[in-house]
């Protein structure tokens, strides 16, 4: 363990060897990181700990500098862990350059099955004893960490003192789909709200899309941008300062030079950055197999389903001069081929998407039983997890209080402060 300071916080790197498969324990092991953090000063306090559950899948744990957001509210009363989930951060990687190690994309598709919440949840008590001594912790999870704290209390509960989450209660049975068909209506809201805000942007949009219907274009570094990646820069629209960033994106879309109007270098930078998934390649690999329960092929269940919403299709509403809309959270074939660190895993995306057999996540019968207190934040039409699918779930869970709130987007815990952290503690202890 290495130990570290930043301005009121004490931070110690923790490493664990974990099973790739829980269920051969003495086969392949792989590493998994965690960043402890304790208020300076209370390092030898003994304080509970709270282990916070990124959202994604796919994205490392946040890097924080200081005691940001709701951080500052944790370390009042506890020792938090950052954990970066199976393949993500500096847990052992699985991305274009380490994935062929495994073989080919049959051998990758099997590696990457094991790296949904079921595992990452075997990870986290596999973890737990070692570093609380037997304890139980708070878990709080963000978006797909909140699905990761429902299977929690699915299939480990007595691991818990208490699951606290954020825009991130999953349907217990709604395939993936399910989940795409409702959500189309409401990325279209977002973007409707997008263009009430900003009315000149509908001008801009539509002359991008004009633009790259007939001029091929690339991002900076080799990422293929059509008409489909230009739409995908909705998944700003999700966060609560997003419509703001989309529009200061495309406020800078073209630049006056010698061949005439072009796309900008500032604006195609600012796209790569969005739609790029160097840093988050399973994000893209196993977005829908977090939907996946029902043994049945995900098959780019967001592309097929987006078939069923016309008005998403920015060649019509360019011909009719409507502003076109932009998507969201969805990824096609389309997508991993764009990106260069997809690219190359194109085979094996294809591969996830075919796999059937995908087992379930959630228990019903033991989350109606539940005896640990749960308390959840409920977005009013969160763009990335559906209203009614998450009023569904927490009417489910025995004992879990709900905080609906339209004060905030997806993004509440991390842009409200310790509003969020601070309510669902309350909530959870019978305070509030």
């Amino acid at each position: 363990m290495i130990s570290y300071r930043q301005p009121g916080v004490v931070l110690t790197d923790h490493f664990f060897s974990v099973p790739l498969d829980h269920d051969k324990p003495d086969g392949e092991q792989i590493e998994l990181f965690a960043r402890g953090l304790v208020a300076a000063g209370r390092e030898r306090d003994d304080l509970p700990w709270l282990l916070y559950l990124e959202g994604g899948p796919g994205h490392g744990a946040r890097r924080p500098v200081g005691r940001p957001d709701w951080i500052g509210r944790a370390l009042r009363e506890f020792r938090v862990l950052l954990l970066d989930q199976r393949g993500t951060g500096r847990s052992t990687p699985a991305d274009r350059q380490t994935l062929p190690a495994r073989g080919g994309p049959a051998e990758q598709a099997d590696y990457l099955a094991h790296f949904r919440s079921d595992s990452i949840v075997r990870d986290c008590e596999w973890i737990r004893p070692r570093l609380t001594g037997g304890a139980p912790w708070t878990v709080l999870g963000q978006s797909f960490g909140g699905f990761c704290a429902v299977s929690y209390l699915s299939s480990a509960p007595e691991g818990l003192r208490a699951a606290l989450i954020t825009g991130g209660l999953p349907s217990l049975d709604a395939t993936a789909a399910d989940v795409y068909r409702a959500a189309y209506p409401r990325i279209e809201r977002k973007n409707l709200a997008h263009y009430a805000r900003y009315p000149q942007d509908a001008g801009t949009a539509r002359r991008v899309v004009a633009h790259l219907s007939e001029n091929p274009t690339e991002l900076p570094g080799g990422h293929c941008f059509p008409v489909e990646a230009f739409q995908s820069l909705g998944i700003l629209l999700g966060a609560g300062s997003g419509s703001h960033r989309l529009h200061y994106l495309l406020e800078s879309a073209f630049t006056r030079t010698p061949a005439g109007p072009r796309l900008s270098d500032t604006f195609l930078e600012g796209a790569r950055e969005v739609l790029s998934c160097a840093t988050r390649p399973l994000y893209a690999l196993l977005h829908e197999s977090i939907y996946a329960q029902d043994g049945a092929a995900t098959n780019w269940a967001a592309e097929r389903v987006r078939a069923e919403f016309p008005q998403f299709d920015a060649a019509a509403a360019l011909a009719a001069d409507e502003p076109p809309l932009f998507t969201g959270e969805t990824f096609a074939p389309w997508s991993v081929g764009a990106d260069p660190a997809l690219r190359p895993l194109a085979d094996t995306a294809r591969l996830l998407a075919e796999r059937t057999g995908w087992t379930p996540l959630y228990d019903p019968e033991r989350l109606a039983a539940n005896e640990v207190p749960v308390a959840a934040a409920v977005y009013h039409d969160d763009m990335y997890v559906d209203t009614e699918h998450a009023l569904s779930t927490a009417r489910a869970v025995r004992g879990l209080r709900t905080w609906v709130t339209d004060e905030f987007e997806h993004d509440g815990v991390r842009a409200s402060g310790p509003r969020v952290l601070d309510r669902l503690l309350a909530l959870a202890r019978g305070e509030a």
